[in-house]
C-alpha cells in the first residue's frame, strides 16, 4: 500500500521569543532559524519515518528545490510536486520559553495546485492506498471525490479549520483527524457529532498534554481516550502533524485504529521534545528505542 498526500510545503522561520508579543506589541528575537515545514511536508516526512511508502503532491516556487530535495532525502517521492511561478510558501513561528507558538503562514504556491496535476498523479494509485489532505492546497474536494471514486482510503486533518472546506470533503472521507477546538467548530458549522450520522468511519479528535480520543463504529461510537506521554515540552510546533502521520502510516500498513494511536502517541511525545518541524521528526526506530522518563 501506499499513502498519497495532498499538502502544503514550506519554508518555516523560527523566531525564539520571551513571550508571545500582544498586538501592537514590538518585541526582539533572541534567535532565528530556518527549516523545512508546512502541515503537508510535516505529515509525509512523519509518515515516511514511520515506515510508509509516501507520495508528495504539492507545488512550491522556482525557488524551492532546496525542499524537493529535502523530502527526497528524507525518503518521500517527489515526483508528484510541481514548480510554478508562484513564491513558495512559507510560515512566521514565534516560539516563547514553554513551547508555545504563534504562526502566520503565507501559502503561496501551495494555493496554486492544477486539478490535472492531482489526477495525473492519483491515476498512479492502487485501490486500497490511502490518500490525505489538510487545509494549506487547494482542490481539496476534488481530490476527496477522486480518490474516493478510485477506491482510495480517504483521510483529511481538517486544520486550518474552514467550514465550508469541511462541508466540501465530508461525504468522501474515511478518516477524519482535528484537535478539540476544530471539532468544536465543526459541530457549530454541521451540528453533527463523531457518529454514524457524521458518515466518517474513524474520527480522531487530539487533546495536546491530554492525549486523544477516538471515536468508531466498532466500540459503537463511544469515546476512547488515550493519554498522553508527559514530557517537558521544548516546541510544540508539528506535533499535531507527526501524530497524524504516524497514525496514517500505520492504518496503512494495517495497524489497528489503536495500535496506530499508541505509536503516533509516543511519537508525537517524543517531537515536542525537538526544535523544528519537518527536520527533526523522529524516525520509527527513534519511536520504538524511546523511553520516556529515562535519563
Amino acid at each position: 500500500m501506499a499513502l498519497w498526500n495532498l499538502g502544503s510545503i514550506n519554508a518555516d522561520h523560527f523566531y525564539r521569543l520571551d513571550h508571545i508579543p500582544a498586538p501592537g506589541e514590538t518585541i526582539l528575537s533572541g534567535g532565528l532559524s530556518t527549516g523545512l515545514g508546512g502541515k503537508g511536508a510535516n505529515m509525509s516526512v512523519a509518515a515516511a519515518r514511520a515506515g510508509g511508502r509516501v507520495a508528495h503532491i504539492g507545488a512550491v516556487g522556482r525557488d524551492g528545490q532546496w525542499a524537493i530535495d529535502r523530502l527526497t532525502e528524507y525518503g518521500v517521492d517527489t515526483r508528484p510536486i510541481a514548480k510554478l511561478d508562484a513564491p513558495t510558501g512559507h510560515a512566521i513561528i514565534m516560539l516563547d520559553p514553554q513551547g508555545e507558538n504563534a504562526i502566520i503562514v503565507h501559502p503561496g504556491a501551495n494555493e496554486a495546485i492544477g486539478e490535472d496535476q492531482i489526477g495525473l498523479a492519483l491515476s498512479e494509485a492502487a485501490q486500497g492506498d490511502m490518500l490525505v489532505m489538510q487545509n494549506e492546497t487547494n482542490a481539496q474536494a476534488f481530490s476527496a471525490e477522486t480518490g474516493s471514486k478510485l477506491g482510495l482510503r480517504v483521510a483529511y486533518a481538517a486544520a486550518p479549520f474552514d467550514a465550508d472546506a469541511v462541508r466540501a470533503v465530508l461525504p468522501f472521507i474515511d478518516v477524519l483527524v482535528l484537535n478539540e477546538i476544530e471539532m468544536s467548530q465543526l459541530q457549530a458549522a454541521t451540528g453533527l457529532n463523531p457518529s454514524a450520522e457524521m458518515g466518517v468511519a474513524t474520527v480522531v479528535v487530539t487533546k495536546g498534554e491530554k492525549g486523544c480520543t477516538l471515536y468508531d463504529q466498532s466500540n459503537g461510537w463511544a469515546a476512547q481516550d488515550f493519554p498522553a506521554i508527559k514530557v517537558d515540552p521544548v516546541d510544540t510546533t508539528g506535533a499535531g502533524d507527526t501524530f497524524t502521520g504516524y497514525f496514517l502510516a500505520g492504518l496503512d500498513r494495517g495497524a489497528s485504529n489503536t495500535e496506530a494511536i499508541e505509536l503516533a502517541i509516543k511519537a508525537s511525545a517524543l517531537m515536542v521534545t525537538r526544535q523544528g518541524t519537518a527536520d527533526v521528526i523522529p524516525d520509527l526506530k527513534d519511536v520504538l528505542d524511546w523511553q520516556p522518563g529515562a535519563a
